[in-house]
């Protein structure tokens, strides 16, 4: 017999069983997939997609006010940017029920930090954790509640009814592959609007400076041996807080920076304490990235890890204070900035930021500032972020805005809701997204049940 190596029979397709049963290419570069039968759950009255911040809030909300409720979460953790993302900061905090509840349970593991001083001139409440308790407490509280949540799902299409006015059917993909699943109501949490993009609905996307959006920013945890020599450098240490609001913790660290030799991506890096010893670091912009632009978000990923790594390398080198500092770990996402803006029944704008706009339906308060990141490299040379000129004054959020114009069964909660660029800068914090999330989860538990009668 004559000698038949693995390679060449592997070449030659013998070892294919499927090989020609797919369907047949149409051309142009488009494959055909071919139409296959999915297993269908219709059990649920809510479905969630995305755990983040206003996902884990939406659903515990939903689920405690008596829907069936099921969460999917693309990541192995829920809590989104705060536990993926590495965040490590509380924005515009402690003004809903479900904001002091996470307090609350983050207290209790003795992992909460205040960011910044409780004086009359600060208005927004800002804290500081540890993303590894946070990831404990979200899935402790959507077990508490019943919420049937799976990690390492994707949702990836949503299909509308007959009428084409409401989602009817939607599917994930997971390790045990596609899967389809029904409900009454749908809320998109995911951040970047991907549940209502695949339902089709209208979304804007971009602002400032020839339709750029905010850069996107890869958060780190990082480590010192010497906590007390760091200290002038952490915005939210104790020693700082006499002066915070004037940045002086943060002009510090980027003299250092430039000191290191570093060219600045972000020219305001910032470290915040998570405790003595271990701090979460903000120190990089990544510019003009689509959040629909998986080629982009992997280099982009790939090259902000590797900023990180070599800007923590260069300060230990300084030696003195940062004699060891190190990074342990990096986030598994960019966190974003951006987002889809979906249409929703009404559109926040710049003139409800600019007047405190009030509402008959108002689901929460946005008490943060315009804060718009550098758009550009260019513009980061000249400051890293600002207000475009917007004083805002604290302004509410209609459920209207998070309610999809296009689509009847299908609510919206964090960064995706419905607005223009400018008072996105603003309710784009997740204090905000934590109270959308809230509110929006019992509105749709109560549509549930007005279905069911």
């Amino acid at each position: 017999m004559m000698g038949f190596s693995r390679r060449s029979f592997l070449l030659s397709g013998a070892a294919l069983p499927f090989a020609g049963s797919a369907a047949p290419l149409p051309g142009n570069g488009v494959f055909a997939e071919p139409q296959r039968n999915l297993p269908l759950a219709e059990d649920c009255d809510v479905i969630v997609a995305g755990g983040g911040p206003a996902g884990i809030a939406a659903a515990v909300s939903a689920a405690r006010a008596g829907a069936k409720v099921r969460l999917f979460e693309m990541h192995g953790s829920l809590g989104g940017i705060w536990t993926s993302g590495l965040l490590g900061c509380l924005i515009d905090f402690d003004k809903s029920a479900t904001d002091r509840e996470i307090m609350k349970r983050l207290e209790a593991r003795g992992v909460l930090l205040m960011r910044n001083p409780r004086r009359k001139d600060i208005k927004v409440a800002n804290y500081t954790y540890d993303p590894e308790s946070m990831k404990v407490v979200c899935e402790d509280m959507c077990t508490e509640a019943g919420v049937d949540f799976r990690l390492h799902t994707a949702v990836v299409a949503a299909y509308r009814d007959a009428s084409g006015r409401n989602i009817e059917t939607i599917v994930s993909e997971s390790k045990d592959g596609r899967r389809a699943w029904r409900a009454k109501v749908f809320i998109d949490c995911t951040g970047d609007g991907d549940l209502a993009a695949q339902a089709g609905c209208g979304y804007d996307f971009g602002g400032l400076y020839g339709g750029n959006d905010q850069p996107a920013s890869l958060c780190a945890i990082v480590a010192s041996p010497h906590p007390d020599r760091i200290a002038p450098y952490v915005v939210n240490h104790p020693s700082n807080l006499v002066e915070y609001g004037k940045g002086t913790a943060k002009k510090r660290l980027r003299a250092e920076m430039v000191r290191a030799g570093l060219v600045l991506s972000y020219s305001m890096p910032t470290i915040f304490l998570v405790r003595d010893g271990v701090y979460v670091w903000m120190m990089n912009h990544v510019y003009g990235l689509g959040i629909d632009d998986a080629a982009g978000l992997t280099r982009e990923t790939v090259r902000a890890r590797r900023e990180t790594l070599e800007a923590a390398r260069a300060l230990a080198r300084l030696g003195g204070a940062w004699e060891g500092f190190c990074v342990v770990a990096t986030a598994e996402q960019l966190g974003h900035r951006a987002a889809r803006r979906v249409h929703g029944r009404y559109t926040l704008t710049a003139d409800d930021v600019r007047t405190g706009a009030t509402f008959p339906d108002a689901v929460t308060t946005s008490n943060f500032c315009v804060d718009i990141h550098a758009t550009t490299a260019a513009n980061n040379k000249n400051a890293a972020y600002s207000t475009q000129g917007v004083k805002a004054k604290p302004f509410q959020i209609p459920l209207r805005a998070c309610m999809a114009k296009d689509v009847d069964n299908l609510y919206l909660a964090g960064r995706c809701i419905s607005g223009d660029f400018i008072p996105m800068a603003s309710y784009r914090v997740t204090g905000s997204a934590v109270a959308m999330g809230e509110a929006v989860g019992r509105v749709a538990a109560s549509c549930t049940k007005a279905t069911t009668h």
